[in-house]
């Protein structure tokens, strides 16, 4: 038991140091190449708004190509200067970054532009996606023994035939009140979003799908509090071991389902050939009738039965017999 938590305790501080290193290798490789990226979209909007009306066609195209890049960059050339202080790549944001990263959400809002944050970034998720796996493991593990515990104490109670539906339903009405409710009404206050929005971002977020159309913490004219991002890149860690399990869970349920079903089938399909087959022989011509099929089930007894049986059977062949030479067919039909 005390080698299995200390597996645990070393297995996410392990993982947690993983994101760390790589948030501060992210924000030291991308901070300064941002920053000139910034400058460039600063000049290029300053250009723009003491030239515009003396812009050619060909150079408002080559504007909006510009601005697209940058805004496609992380770069958004909209308020004053001071919002260019402000950078994608803080540590808040990188940690944020490096979590998306390992958990292959991906919502391509925020990516390394320099070559060296690329190769970095290619090996980052080379060992870390992995390790996330294993992380996400490990904490699926300790939901399903709160599961287990749940089972034995609805068995203990009498509730033997209910304990898997009940399982699911409690693991589910929980899961969804801790990750999905109660997180939707957070983003709503800090993102302005509506509740429904913030159902709709949980979810695409915590099953992995990232569309990248809604994204916390980049809106610039909201004021964000410092660790935003970080905190909820732990909500997304945690929920994602959530929801692995709750498919599995509901996995399982639906092969369960399956069998049964399958199983069904073939007890309906084997009773209606038994019916047929019965149905069958009991009208067969006298002629396709095996012998043994027209002597009595039972043919112990005293040698009077036995002459008796055996005359039956001599007169049952030669009445067989007359009737094919006499190309009649006897039918016989049981009642």
């Amino acid at each position: 038991m005390c080698s299995g938590k200390l597996q645990t305790a070393l297995l996410v501080a392990s993982y947690f140091v993983y994101l760390l290193v790589g948030a501060a290798v992210f924000q030291a490789l991308e901070r300064t190449a941002e920053k000139q990226e910034k400058m460039a979209a600063a000049q290029m909007k300053e250009a723009f708004l003491q030239n515009f009306t003396q812009l050619t066609v060909a150079e408002m195209e080559q504007f909006m190509k510009n601005l697209i890049e940058a805004i496609q960059n992380g770069v958004y050339p909209v308020g004053n200067e001071s919002q260019f202080e402000e950078s994608n790549w803080d540590f808040s944001n990188s940690f944020f970054f490096a979590g998306t990263v390992v958990s292959t959400i991906g919502y391509g809002t925020l990516h390394p532009k320099t070559a060296g944050g690329q190769i970095f970034c290619v090996f980052f998720a080379l060992f870390g996606i992995p390790l996330n796996i294993v992380f996400l493991h490990r904490v699926g593990k300790m939901l399903s023994l709160l599961c287990t515990k749940l089972g034995k104490f609805l068995y203990e109670k009498g509730m033997r035939k209910k304990i898997k539906f009940l399982t699911l339903l409690f693991f589910l009405a929980t899961g969804i009140l801790v990750f999905l409710c109660l997180p939707s009404v957070f983003f709503q206050i800090t993102e302005g979003w509506s509740y429904s929005e913030g159902i709709y971002f949980a979810f695409i977020t915590l099953s992995t799908i990232g569309f990248g159309d809604y994204v916390v913490g980049k809106q610039s004219d909201r004021k964000y509090f410092s660790y935003y991002r970080v905190l909820v890149a732990i909500w997304i860690l945690f929920g994602l071991a959530w929801i692995a399990l709750l498919f599995n869970l509901l996995t399982t349920v639906l092969e369960d389902t399956e069998k049964i079903i399958v199983k069904d089938l073939q007890q309906i399909g084997k009773v209606s050939k038994d019916n047929v087959g019965s149905q069958q022989r009991r009208c067969w011509p006298v002629q396709f009738i095996p012998e043994e099929e027209l002597l009595p089930p039972h043919a112990g007894g005293d040698a009077q039965k036995m002459e008796s049986l055996t005359a039956d059977s001599e007169h049952t062949k030669n009445e067989k017999k007359v009737f094919y030479n006499n190309k009649t067919i006897a039918i016989t039909c049981e009642n």
